[in-house]
């Protein structure tokens, strides 16, 4: 990865978005940690960058509303006059029995977890093009792929599946540009978040690091011929 390269990491307040936004930094120029609410942790993570070798900057925006999360993208492509990798890392969970579930839980999920990547993707696609370089990683499910039944978790399961395939119509509309899209999809997760009383063999629980990594080498120079994949990141989790 260029040392050059500006990349936006999108719910980096904390978790797994600031394990990422450190894994670009050492061989990113510039990573910006974007928050919605938590500019403290945003600004915790921005040290944690510049500690491994970047700049970085934080930005606020509500991404589930359109004209910020547009808003987002362009104020770095104002203020670094690139944007060449976004991670759309955004993507709460809600743990919910489905025959309890209301029109505004099903909004939610899909604000968050899909219409939010949307803007930003389709925001910062005309730049990539332009300059024949971009990587987007958009983080999914460790499931999406099963189209099985996901009683507890419906909307979620449902808006990362949506997430899926706008990652595949969009690396396949990106076909030449220099533009590659991707998606990561972490299992269970040591300090993630899981149903209550859940009880999952240590075993079967990832770490942010592993996470991290698959999404730094599908923002390298080295990753131009991988589009449209989606890496699960979940061991036996997923079968």
């Amino acid at each position: 990865m260029s040392a050059s390269r500006v990349a936006l990491v999108t719910g980096a307040s904390r978790g797994l978005g600031r394990e990422i936004a450190v894994a670009l930094a050492s061989s990113a120029g510039a990573v910006l940690v974007h928050y919605f609410r938590n500019r403290r942790g945003a600004e915790a993570t921005a040290r944690a960058v510049r500690r491994a070798g970047a700049e970085s900057d934080v930005l606020q925006a509500d991404i589930t509303v359109e004209k910020e999360a547009r808003g987002l993208i362009a104020a770095v492509e104002k203020g670094r006059g690139r944007l060449d990798i976004l991670v759309n890392n955004v993507g709460p969970i809600l743990f919910r029995p489905w025959d309890e579930l209301t029109a505004a839980d099903w909004e939610s999920m899909f604000r968050q977890n899909l219409l939010g990547a949307y803007f930003c993707l389709s925001e910062a696609l005309p730049g990539m093009r332009a300059r024949r370089f971009g990587r987007i990683v958009n983080l999914g499910f460790g499931r999406v792929e099963q189209l099985a039944a996901f009683p507890t978790v419906l909307p979620y399961a449902a808006a990362k599946t949506g997430l899926l395939l706008l990652t595949r119509t969009a690396a396949a509309e990106c076909r030449g540009t220099g533009v590659t899209v991707n998606m990561v999809s972490p299992g269970l997760l040591e300090g993630g978040i899981r149903p209550a009383g859940a009880r999952v063999p240590r075993r079967e629980l990832g770490t942010y690091a592993e996470v991290a990594a698959a999404v730094r080498f599908l923002a390298a120079e080295e990753a131009r011929r991988v589009t449209g994949t989606d890496i699960l990141v979940a061991g036996t989790w997923k079968m």
